[in-house]
């Protein structure tokens, strides 16, 4: 399946916030697009930041920044599913 362009995703993601809105999501289409499209952008600043760690000589402040991605997405996926998380790692 190739991947929805700009338009088309931006186009379903604010039919998906109207189904919410309008209590009209009877199979959870619009909440589960709407989730993962959230949850999305923590995971591509992850591949980003590991990416650019690998490819600068696995740098320590780069490093720094994928650890932090990481936790970003870890939070965002503990927040969607409504769980507590246990922290360990750079606060």
């Amino acid at each position: 399946m190739s991947k929805p362009s700009d338009k088309e995703l931006d186009e379903a993601l604010k039919m998906a916030i109207q189904m919410r809105e309008k209590r009209m999501d009877p199979f959870f289409i619009a909440k589960a697009l709407l989730s993962h499209n959230y949850r999305l952008g923590y995971l591509e600043e992850v591949l980003r930041a590991a990416d650019l760690y690998l490819n600068m000589g696995m740098d320590e402040r780069e490093r720094t920044k994928l650890l932090k991605a990481i936790e970003k997405a870890k939070d965002a996926e503990s927040h969607t599913a409504l769980q507590e998380r246990e922290q360990f790692g750079l606060e």
